[in-house]
């Protein structure tokens, strides 16, 4: 199967490529492709780790959102008054 590249800038680049390796055109297209795909494989694992990671944690959460609002503001003035630091 061939490839035809119609943009001059990109045969230039792919050709430098191949000049500076050392290696045929199908070469350097090939290994850089192959470099570009293993850079992108790191950022699929962590999407797939954290939307599992979000699936664990979904269980809890909606334990969390089920619980009764109490309505107290939980701001500066609370955590003091719980620490006997507020001014009341």
């Amino acid at each position: 199967m061939a490839i035809h590249v119609r943009d001059p800038e990109t045969d230039a680049l792919v050709r430098e490529l191949a000049r500076r390796r050392g290696i045929g055109i199908t070469e350097a297209i090939r290994e850089a492709v192959d470099e570009a795909l293993k850079s992108e494989r790191p950022r699929e694992g962590v999407v797939e780790r954290e939307a599992a990671l979000w699936e664990r944690l979904k269980p809890l959460l909606d334990k969390v959102d089920a619980l009764p609002r109490t309505g107290l503001a939980v701001d500066k003035q609370f955590y003091d008054e719980l620490w006997g630091e507020g001014d009341g």
